[in-house]
């Protein structure tokens, strides 16, 4: 019975999401207090649950039911580090709503809905089963349905349900093909026994159905976590009220890669399937990047972002790193939070950090010269730890890319008057960051090691190439962000800074799709899209 206990954080979040909106709506303040106590103690139950885990490792309660068809609880080392990022995120996200939401009227509605969100992504975390899973699933998508259209009167949140209404479905059929085909061949849906059933597959001669599996499992969490080309409606929630967008990108969005993280074992096998994510997330990542620069909404960049973030994770997945995937998870998690709830102070926060220009003309070369200093010292330090490219392709890119957000910082002492001295510091403040980044990836990679398959290096040259483009390519970013907003007098760069403030446009033909094949389109929305298209 005890194995069953840390099922009561989600259950009592479910509890209050059920709730009536008549019950909760008079009494809002009190729908807060309950909603906050349930968070903290599922918070308190992810924390006994990761003890238990790490005492006795796996925890599975087995299923009650047939074949794995029914409830059931699953703990490993990956199910706790999410039910706990999940559960911490959950709590600050409703205690800032209870001043956040405080005097509207449909505060009580927005609470239990927020609560019920919660759950549903708990649930997802801990299943036992294929079954249960799949539920959780689609009553994510239900929840965050009904909290996308908290402002129903606003066109634009409106239509980002619609197309997230449509994205979800299709991910859900997809997830359903795969549990599906999991059943006919291996007879179960039972975690416990169908991942002993993976680790017996033999890694030579695979049946196509697996590589199917595969393929669809991926497509699903793609379609999760709003990868391109059907990532708009991530741009569109910001009508939604911030605690939403807090909890969307820095909880829900991750359940695409938890879906991949959880069927490692199994997508690691299919060469295509890891091809497929692989190649969706280099170019999301590409995009969302180049896109977010060019944003002046805050909210707006920070969901181009988390696009960006979503298709590195995704990449690193497909090149095989699922422990640093679940790293940048983690991390990637905790600092949209922040960023989102505090994203009404950013211009206090821009004043607090500025500081004076050192004065003079800036060494005309100091940008390349920082990119290479960074990649170098991402390089140097990797190896120290046994890490290499041919080896471990997307701890390096990662590591490579997190190093990258230093490079302002070393090109800023490489002024008109280069200082030795203040070169070196900055460059012993980037190795100490890549010490700490390359230390925290072995310590995951070693706390995961029994849930997650091992890296097992590139695949073929390809992948190698391609992780070396990928870092390319953010590189040449980061120099491009130096020139922004770019010289004023030149056409050419302002046409592609004005398609790239666009999203180059791919969202807004996804926005005529919808209007089109959808009856009851917004109509203040369609005219102001088509006053847009006439100008």
């Amino acid at each position: 019975m005890l194995d069953w206990f840390p099922a009561l954080g989600p259950l009592a979040l479910a509890a209050i999401g059920l709730i009536p909106d008549a019950a909760s709506n008079p009494h809002p303040r009190t729908a807060a207090r309950y909603a906050a106590l349930a968070a903290a103690l599922a918070l308190a139950l992810a924390v006994v649950a990761a003890a238990m885990v790490g005492r006795s490792g796996v925890l599975a309660t087995g299923t009650i039911g047939a074949d794995g068809i029914g409830l059931g609880l699953y703990l490993d080392t990956l199910s706790v580090v999410m039910f706990a990022l999940v559960a911490f995120v959950g709590l600050i996200v409703i205690v800032y709503s209870r001043n956040y939401l405080d005097g509207d009227p449909r505060q009580g509605r927005f609470l239990t809905g927020l609560c019920a969100t919660l759950a549903s992504v708990l649930l997802l975390i801990v299943s036992g089963n294929l079954f249960q899973l799949a539920l959780a699933w689609i009553a994510t998508s239900l929840s965050l349905n009904r909290l996308l259209l908290f402002r129903r009167e606003r066109p634009y949140a409106v239509l980002a349900a619609r197309k997230k209404f449509v994205t979800s479905r299709l991910g859900d059929l997809c997830l359903i093909g795969a549990i599906v085909l999991i059943y006919g061949l291996f007879g179960t849906l039972d975690y416990t026994r169908l991942f002993a059933a993976i680790a017996a597959l033999p890694t030579g001669h695979l049946p196509a159905t697996v590589h199917a599996i595969s393929a669809l499992l991926v497509v699903a969490a793609l379609l999760k976590s709003a990868q391109f080309p059907l990532h708009g409606w991530l741009t569109e929630v910001m009508e939604t009220p911030t605690p939403v967008s807090a909890l969307l990108h820095a909880g829900i969005i991750n359940a695409g890669g938890f879906l991949v993280l959880r069927f490692a074992g199994l997508i690691a096998l299919s060469a295509p399937a890891l091809d497929i994510l692989l190649i969706v997330g280099a170019v999301t990542a590409l995009f969302g990047s180049v896109v977010m620069l060019t944003q002046s909404s805050v909210k707006v960049s920070l969901a181009y972002s988390t696009i960006a973030q979503m298709g590195f994770m995704m990449l690193e997945c497909g090149l095989g790193a699922f422990s640093a995937a679940l790293l940048h998870i983690v991390a990637h998690s905790l600092y949209k939070a922040h960023a989102f709830l505090s994203s009404g102070s950013v211009i206090d926060l821009a004043r607090a950090s500025w500081s004076p220009s050192p004065g003079g003309a800036p060494h005309p070369a100091r940008m390349p010269i920082a990119v290479v200093l960074v990649l170098g010292v991402a390089l140097g330090i990797g190896s120290l730890f046994g890490v290499t490219l041919t080896g471990q392709p997307g701890v390096v890119a990662l590591g490579a890319v997190v190093l990258l957000g230093l490079t302002h910082l070393v090109a800023q002492s490489i002024d008109e008057r280069p200082n030795a001295y203040v070169i070196g510091r900055t460059l012993i403040v980037t190795g100490a960051v890549a010490v700490g980044y390359f230390a925290l990836q072995a310590a995951v990679a070693w706390a995961l090691a029994a849930s997650l398959p091992a890296e097992t290096g590139a695949h073929g040259p390809v992948q190698i190439a391609l992780a070396i483009v990928v870092v390319l390519a953010f590189a040449a970013v980061t120099v491009v962000q130096s020139r922004l907003p770019g010289p004023a007098n030149d056409p050419r760069w302002l046409a592609l800074y004005t398609h790239a403030a666009n999203g180059f446009y791919v969202n807004t033909f996804a926005n005529r799709l919808a209007l089109r094949f959808w009856p009851g389109a917004p109509p203040r929305y369609a005219d102001t899209l088509d006053k847009a298209a006439r100008s």
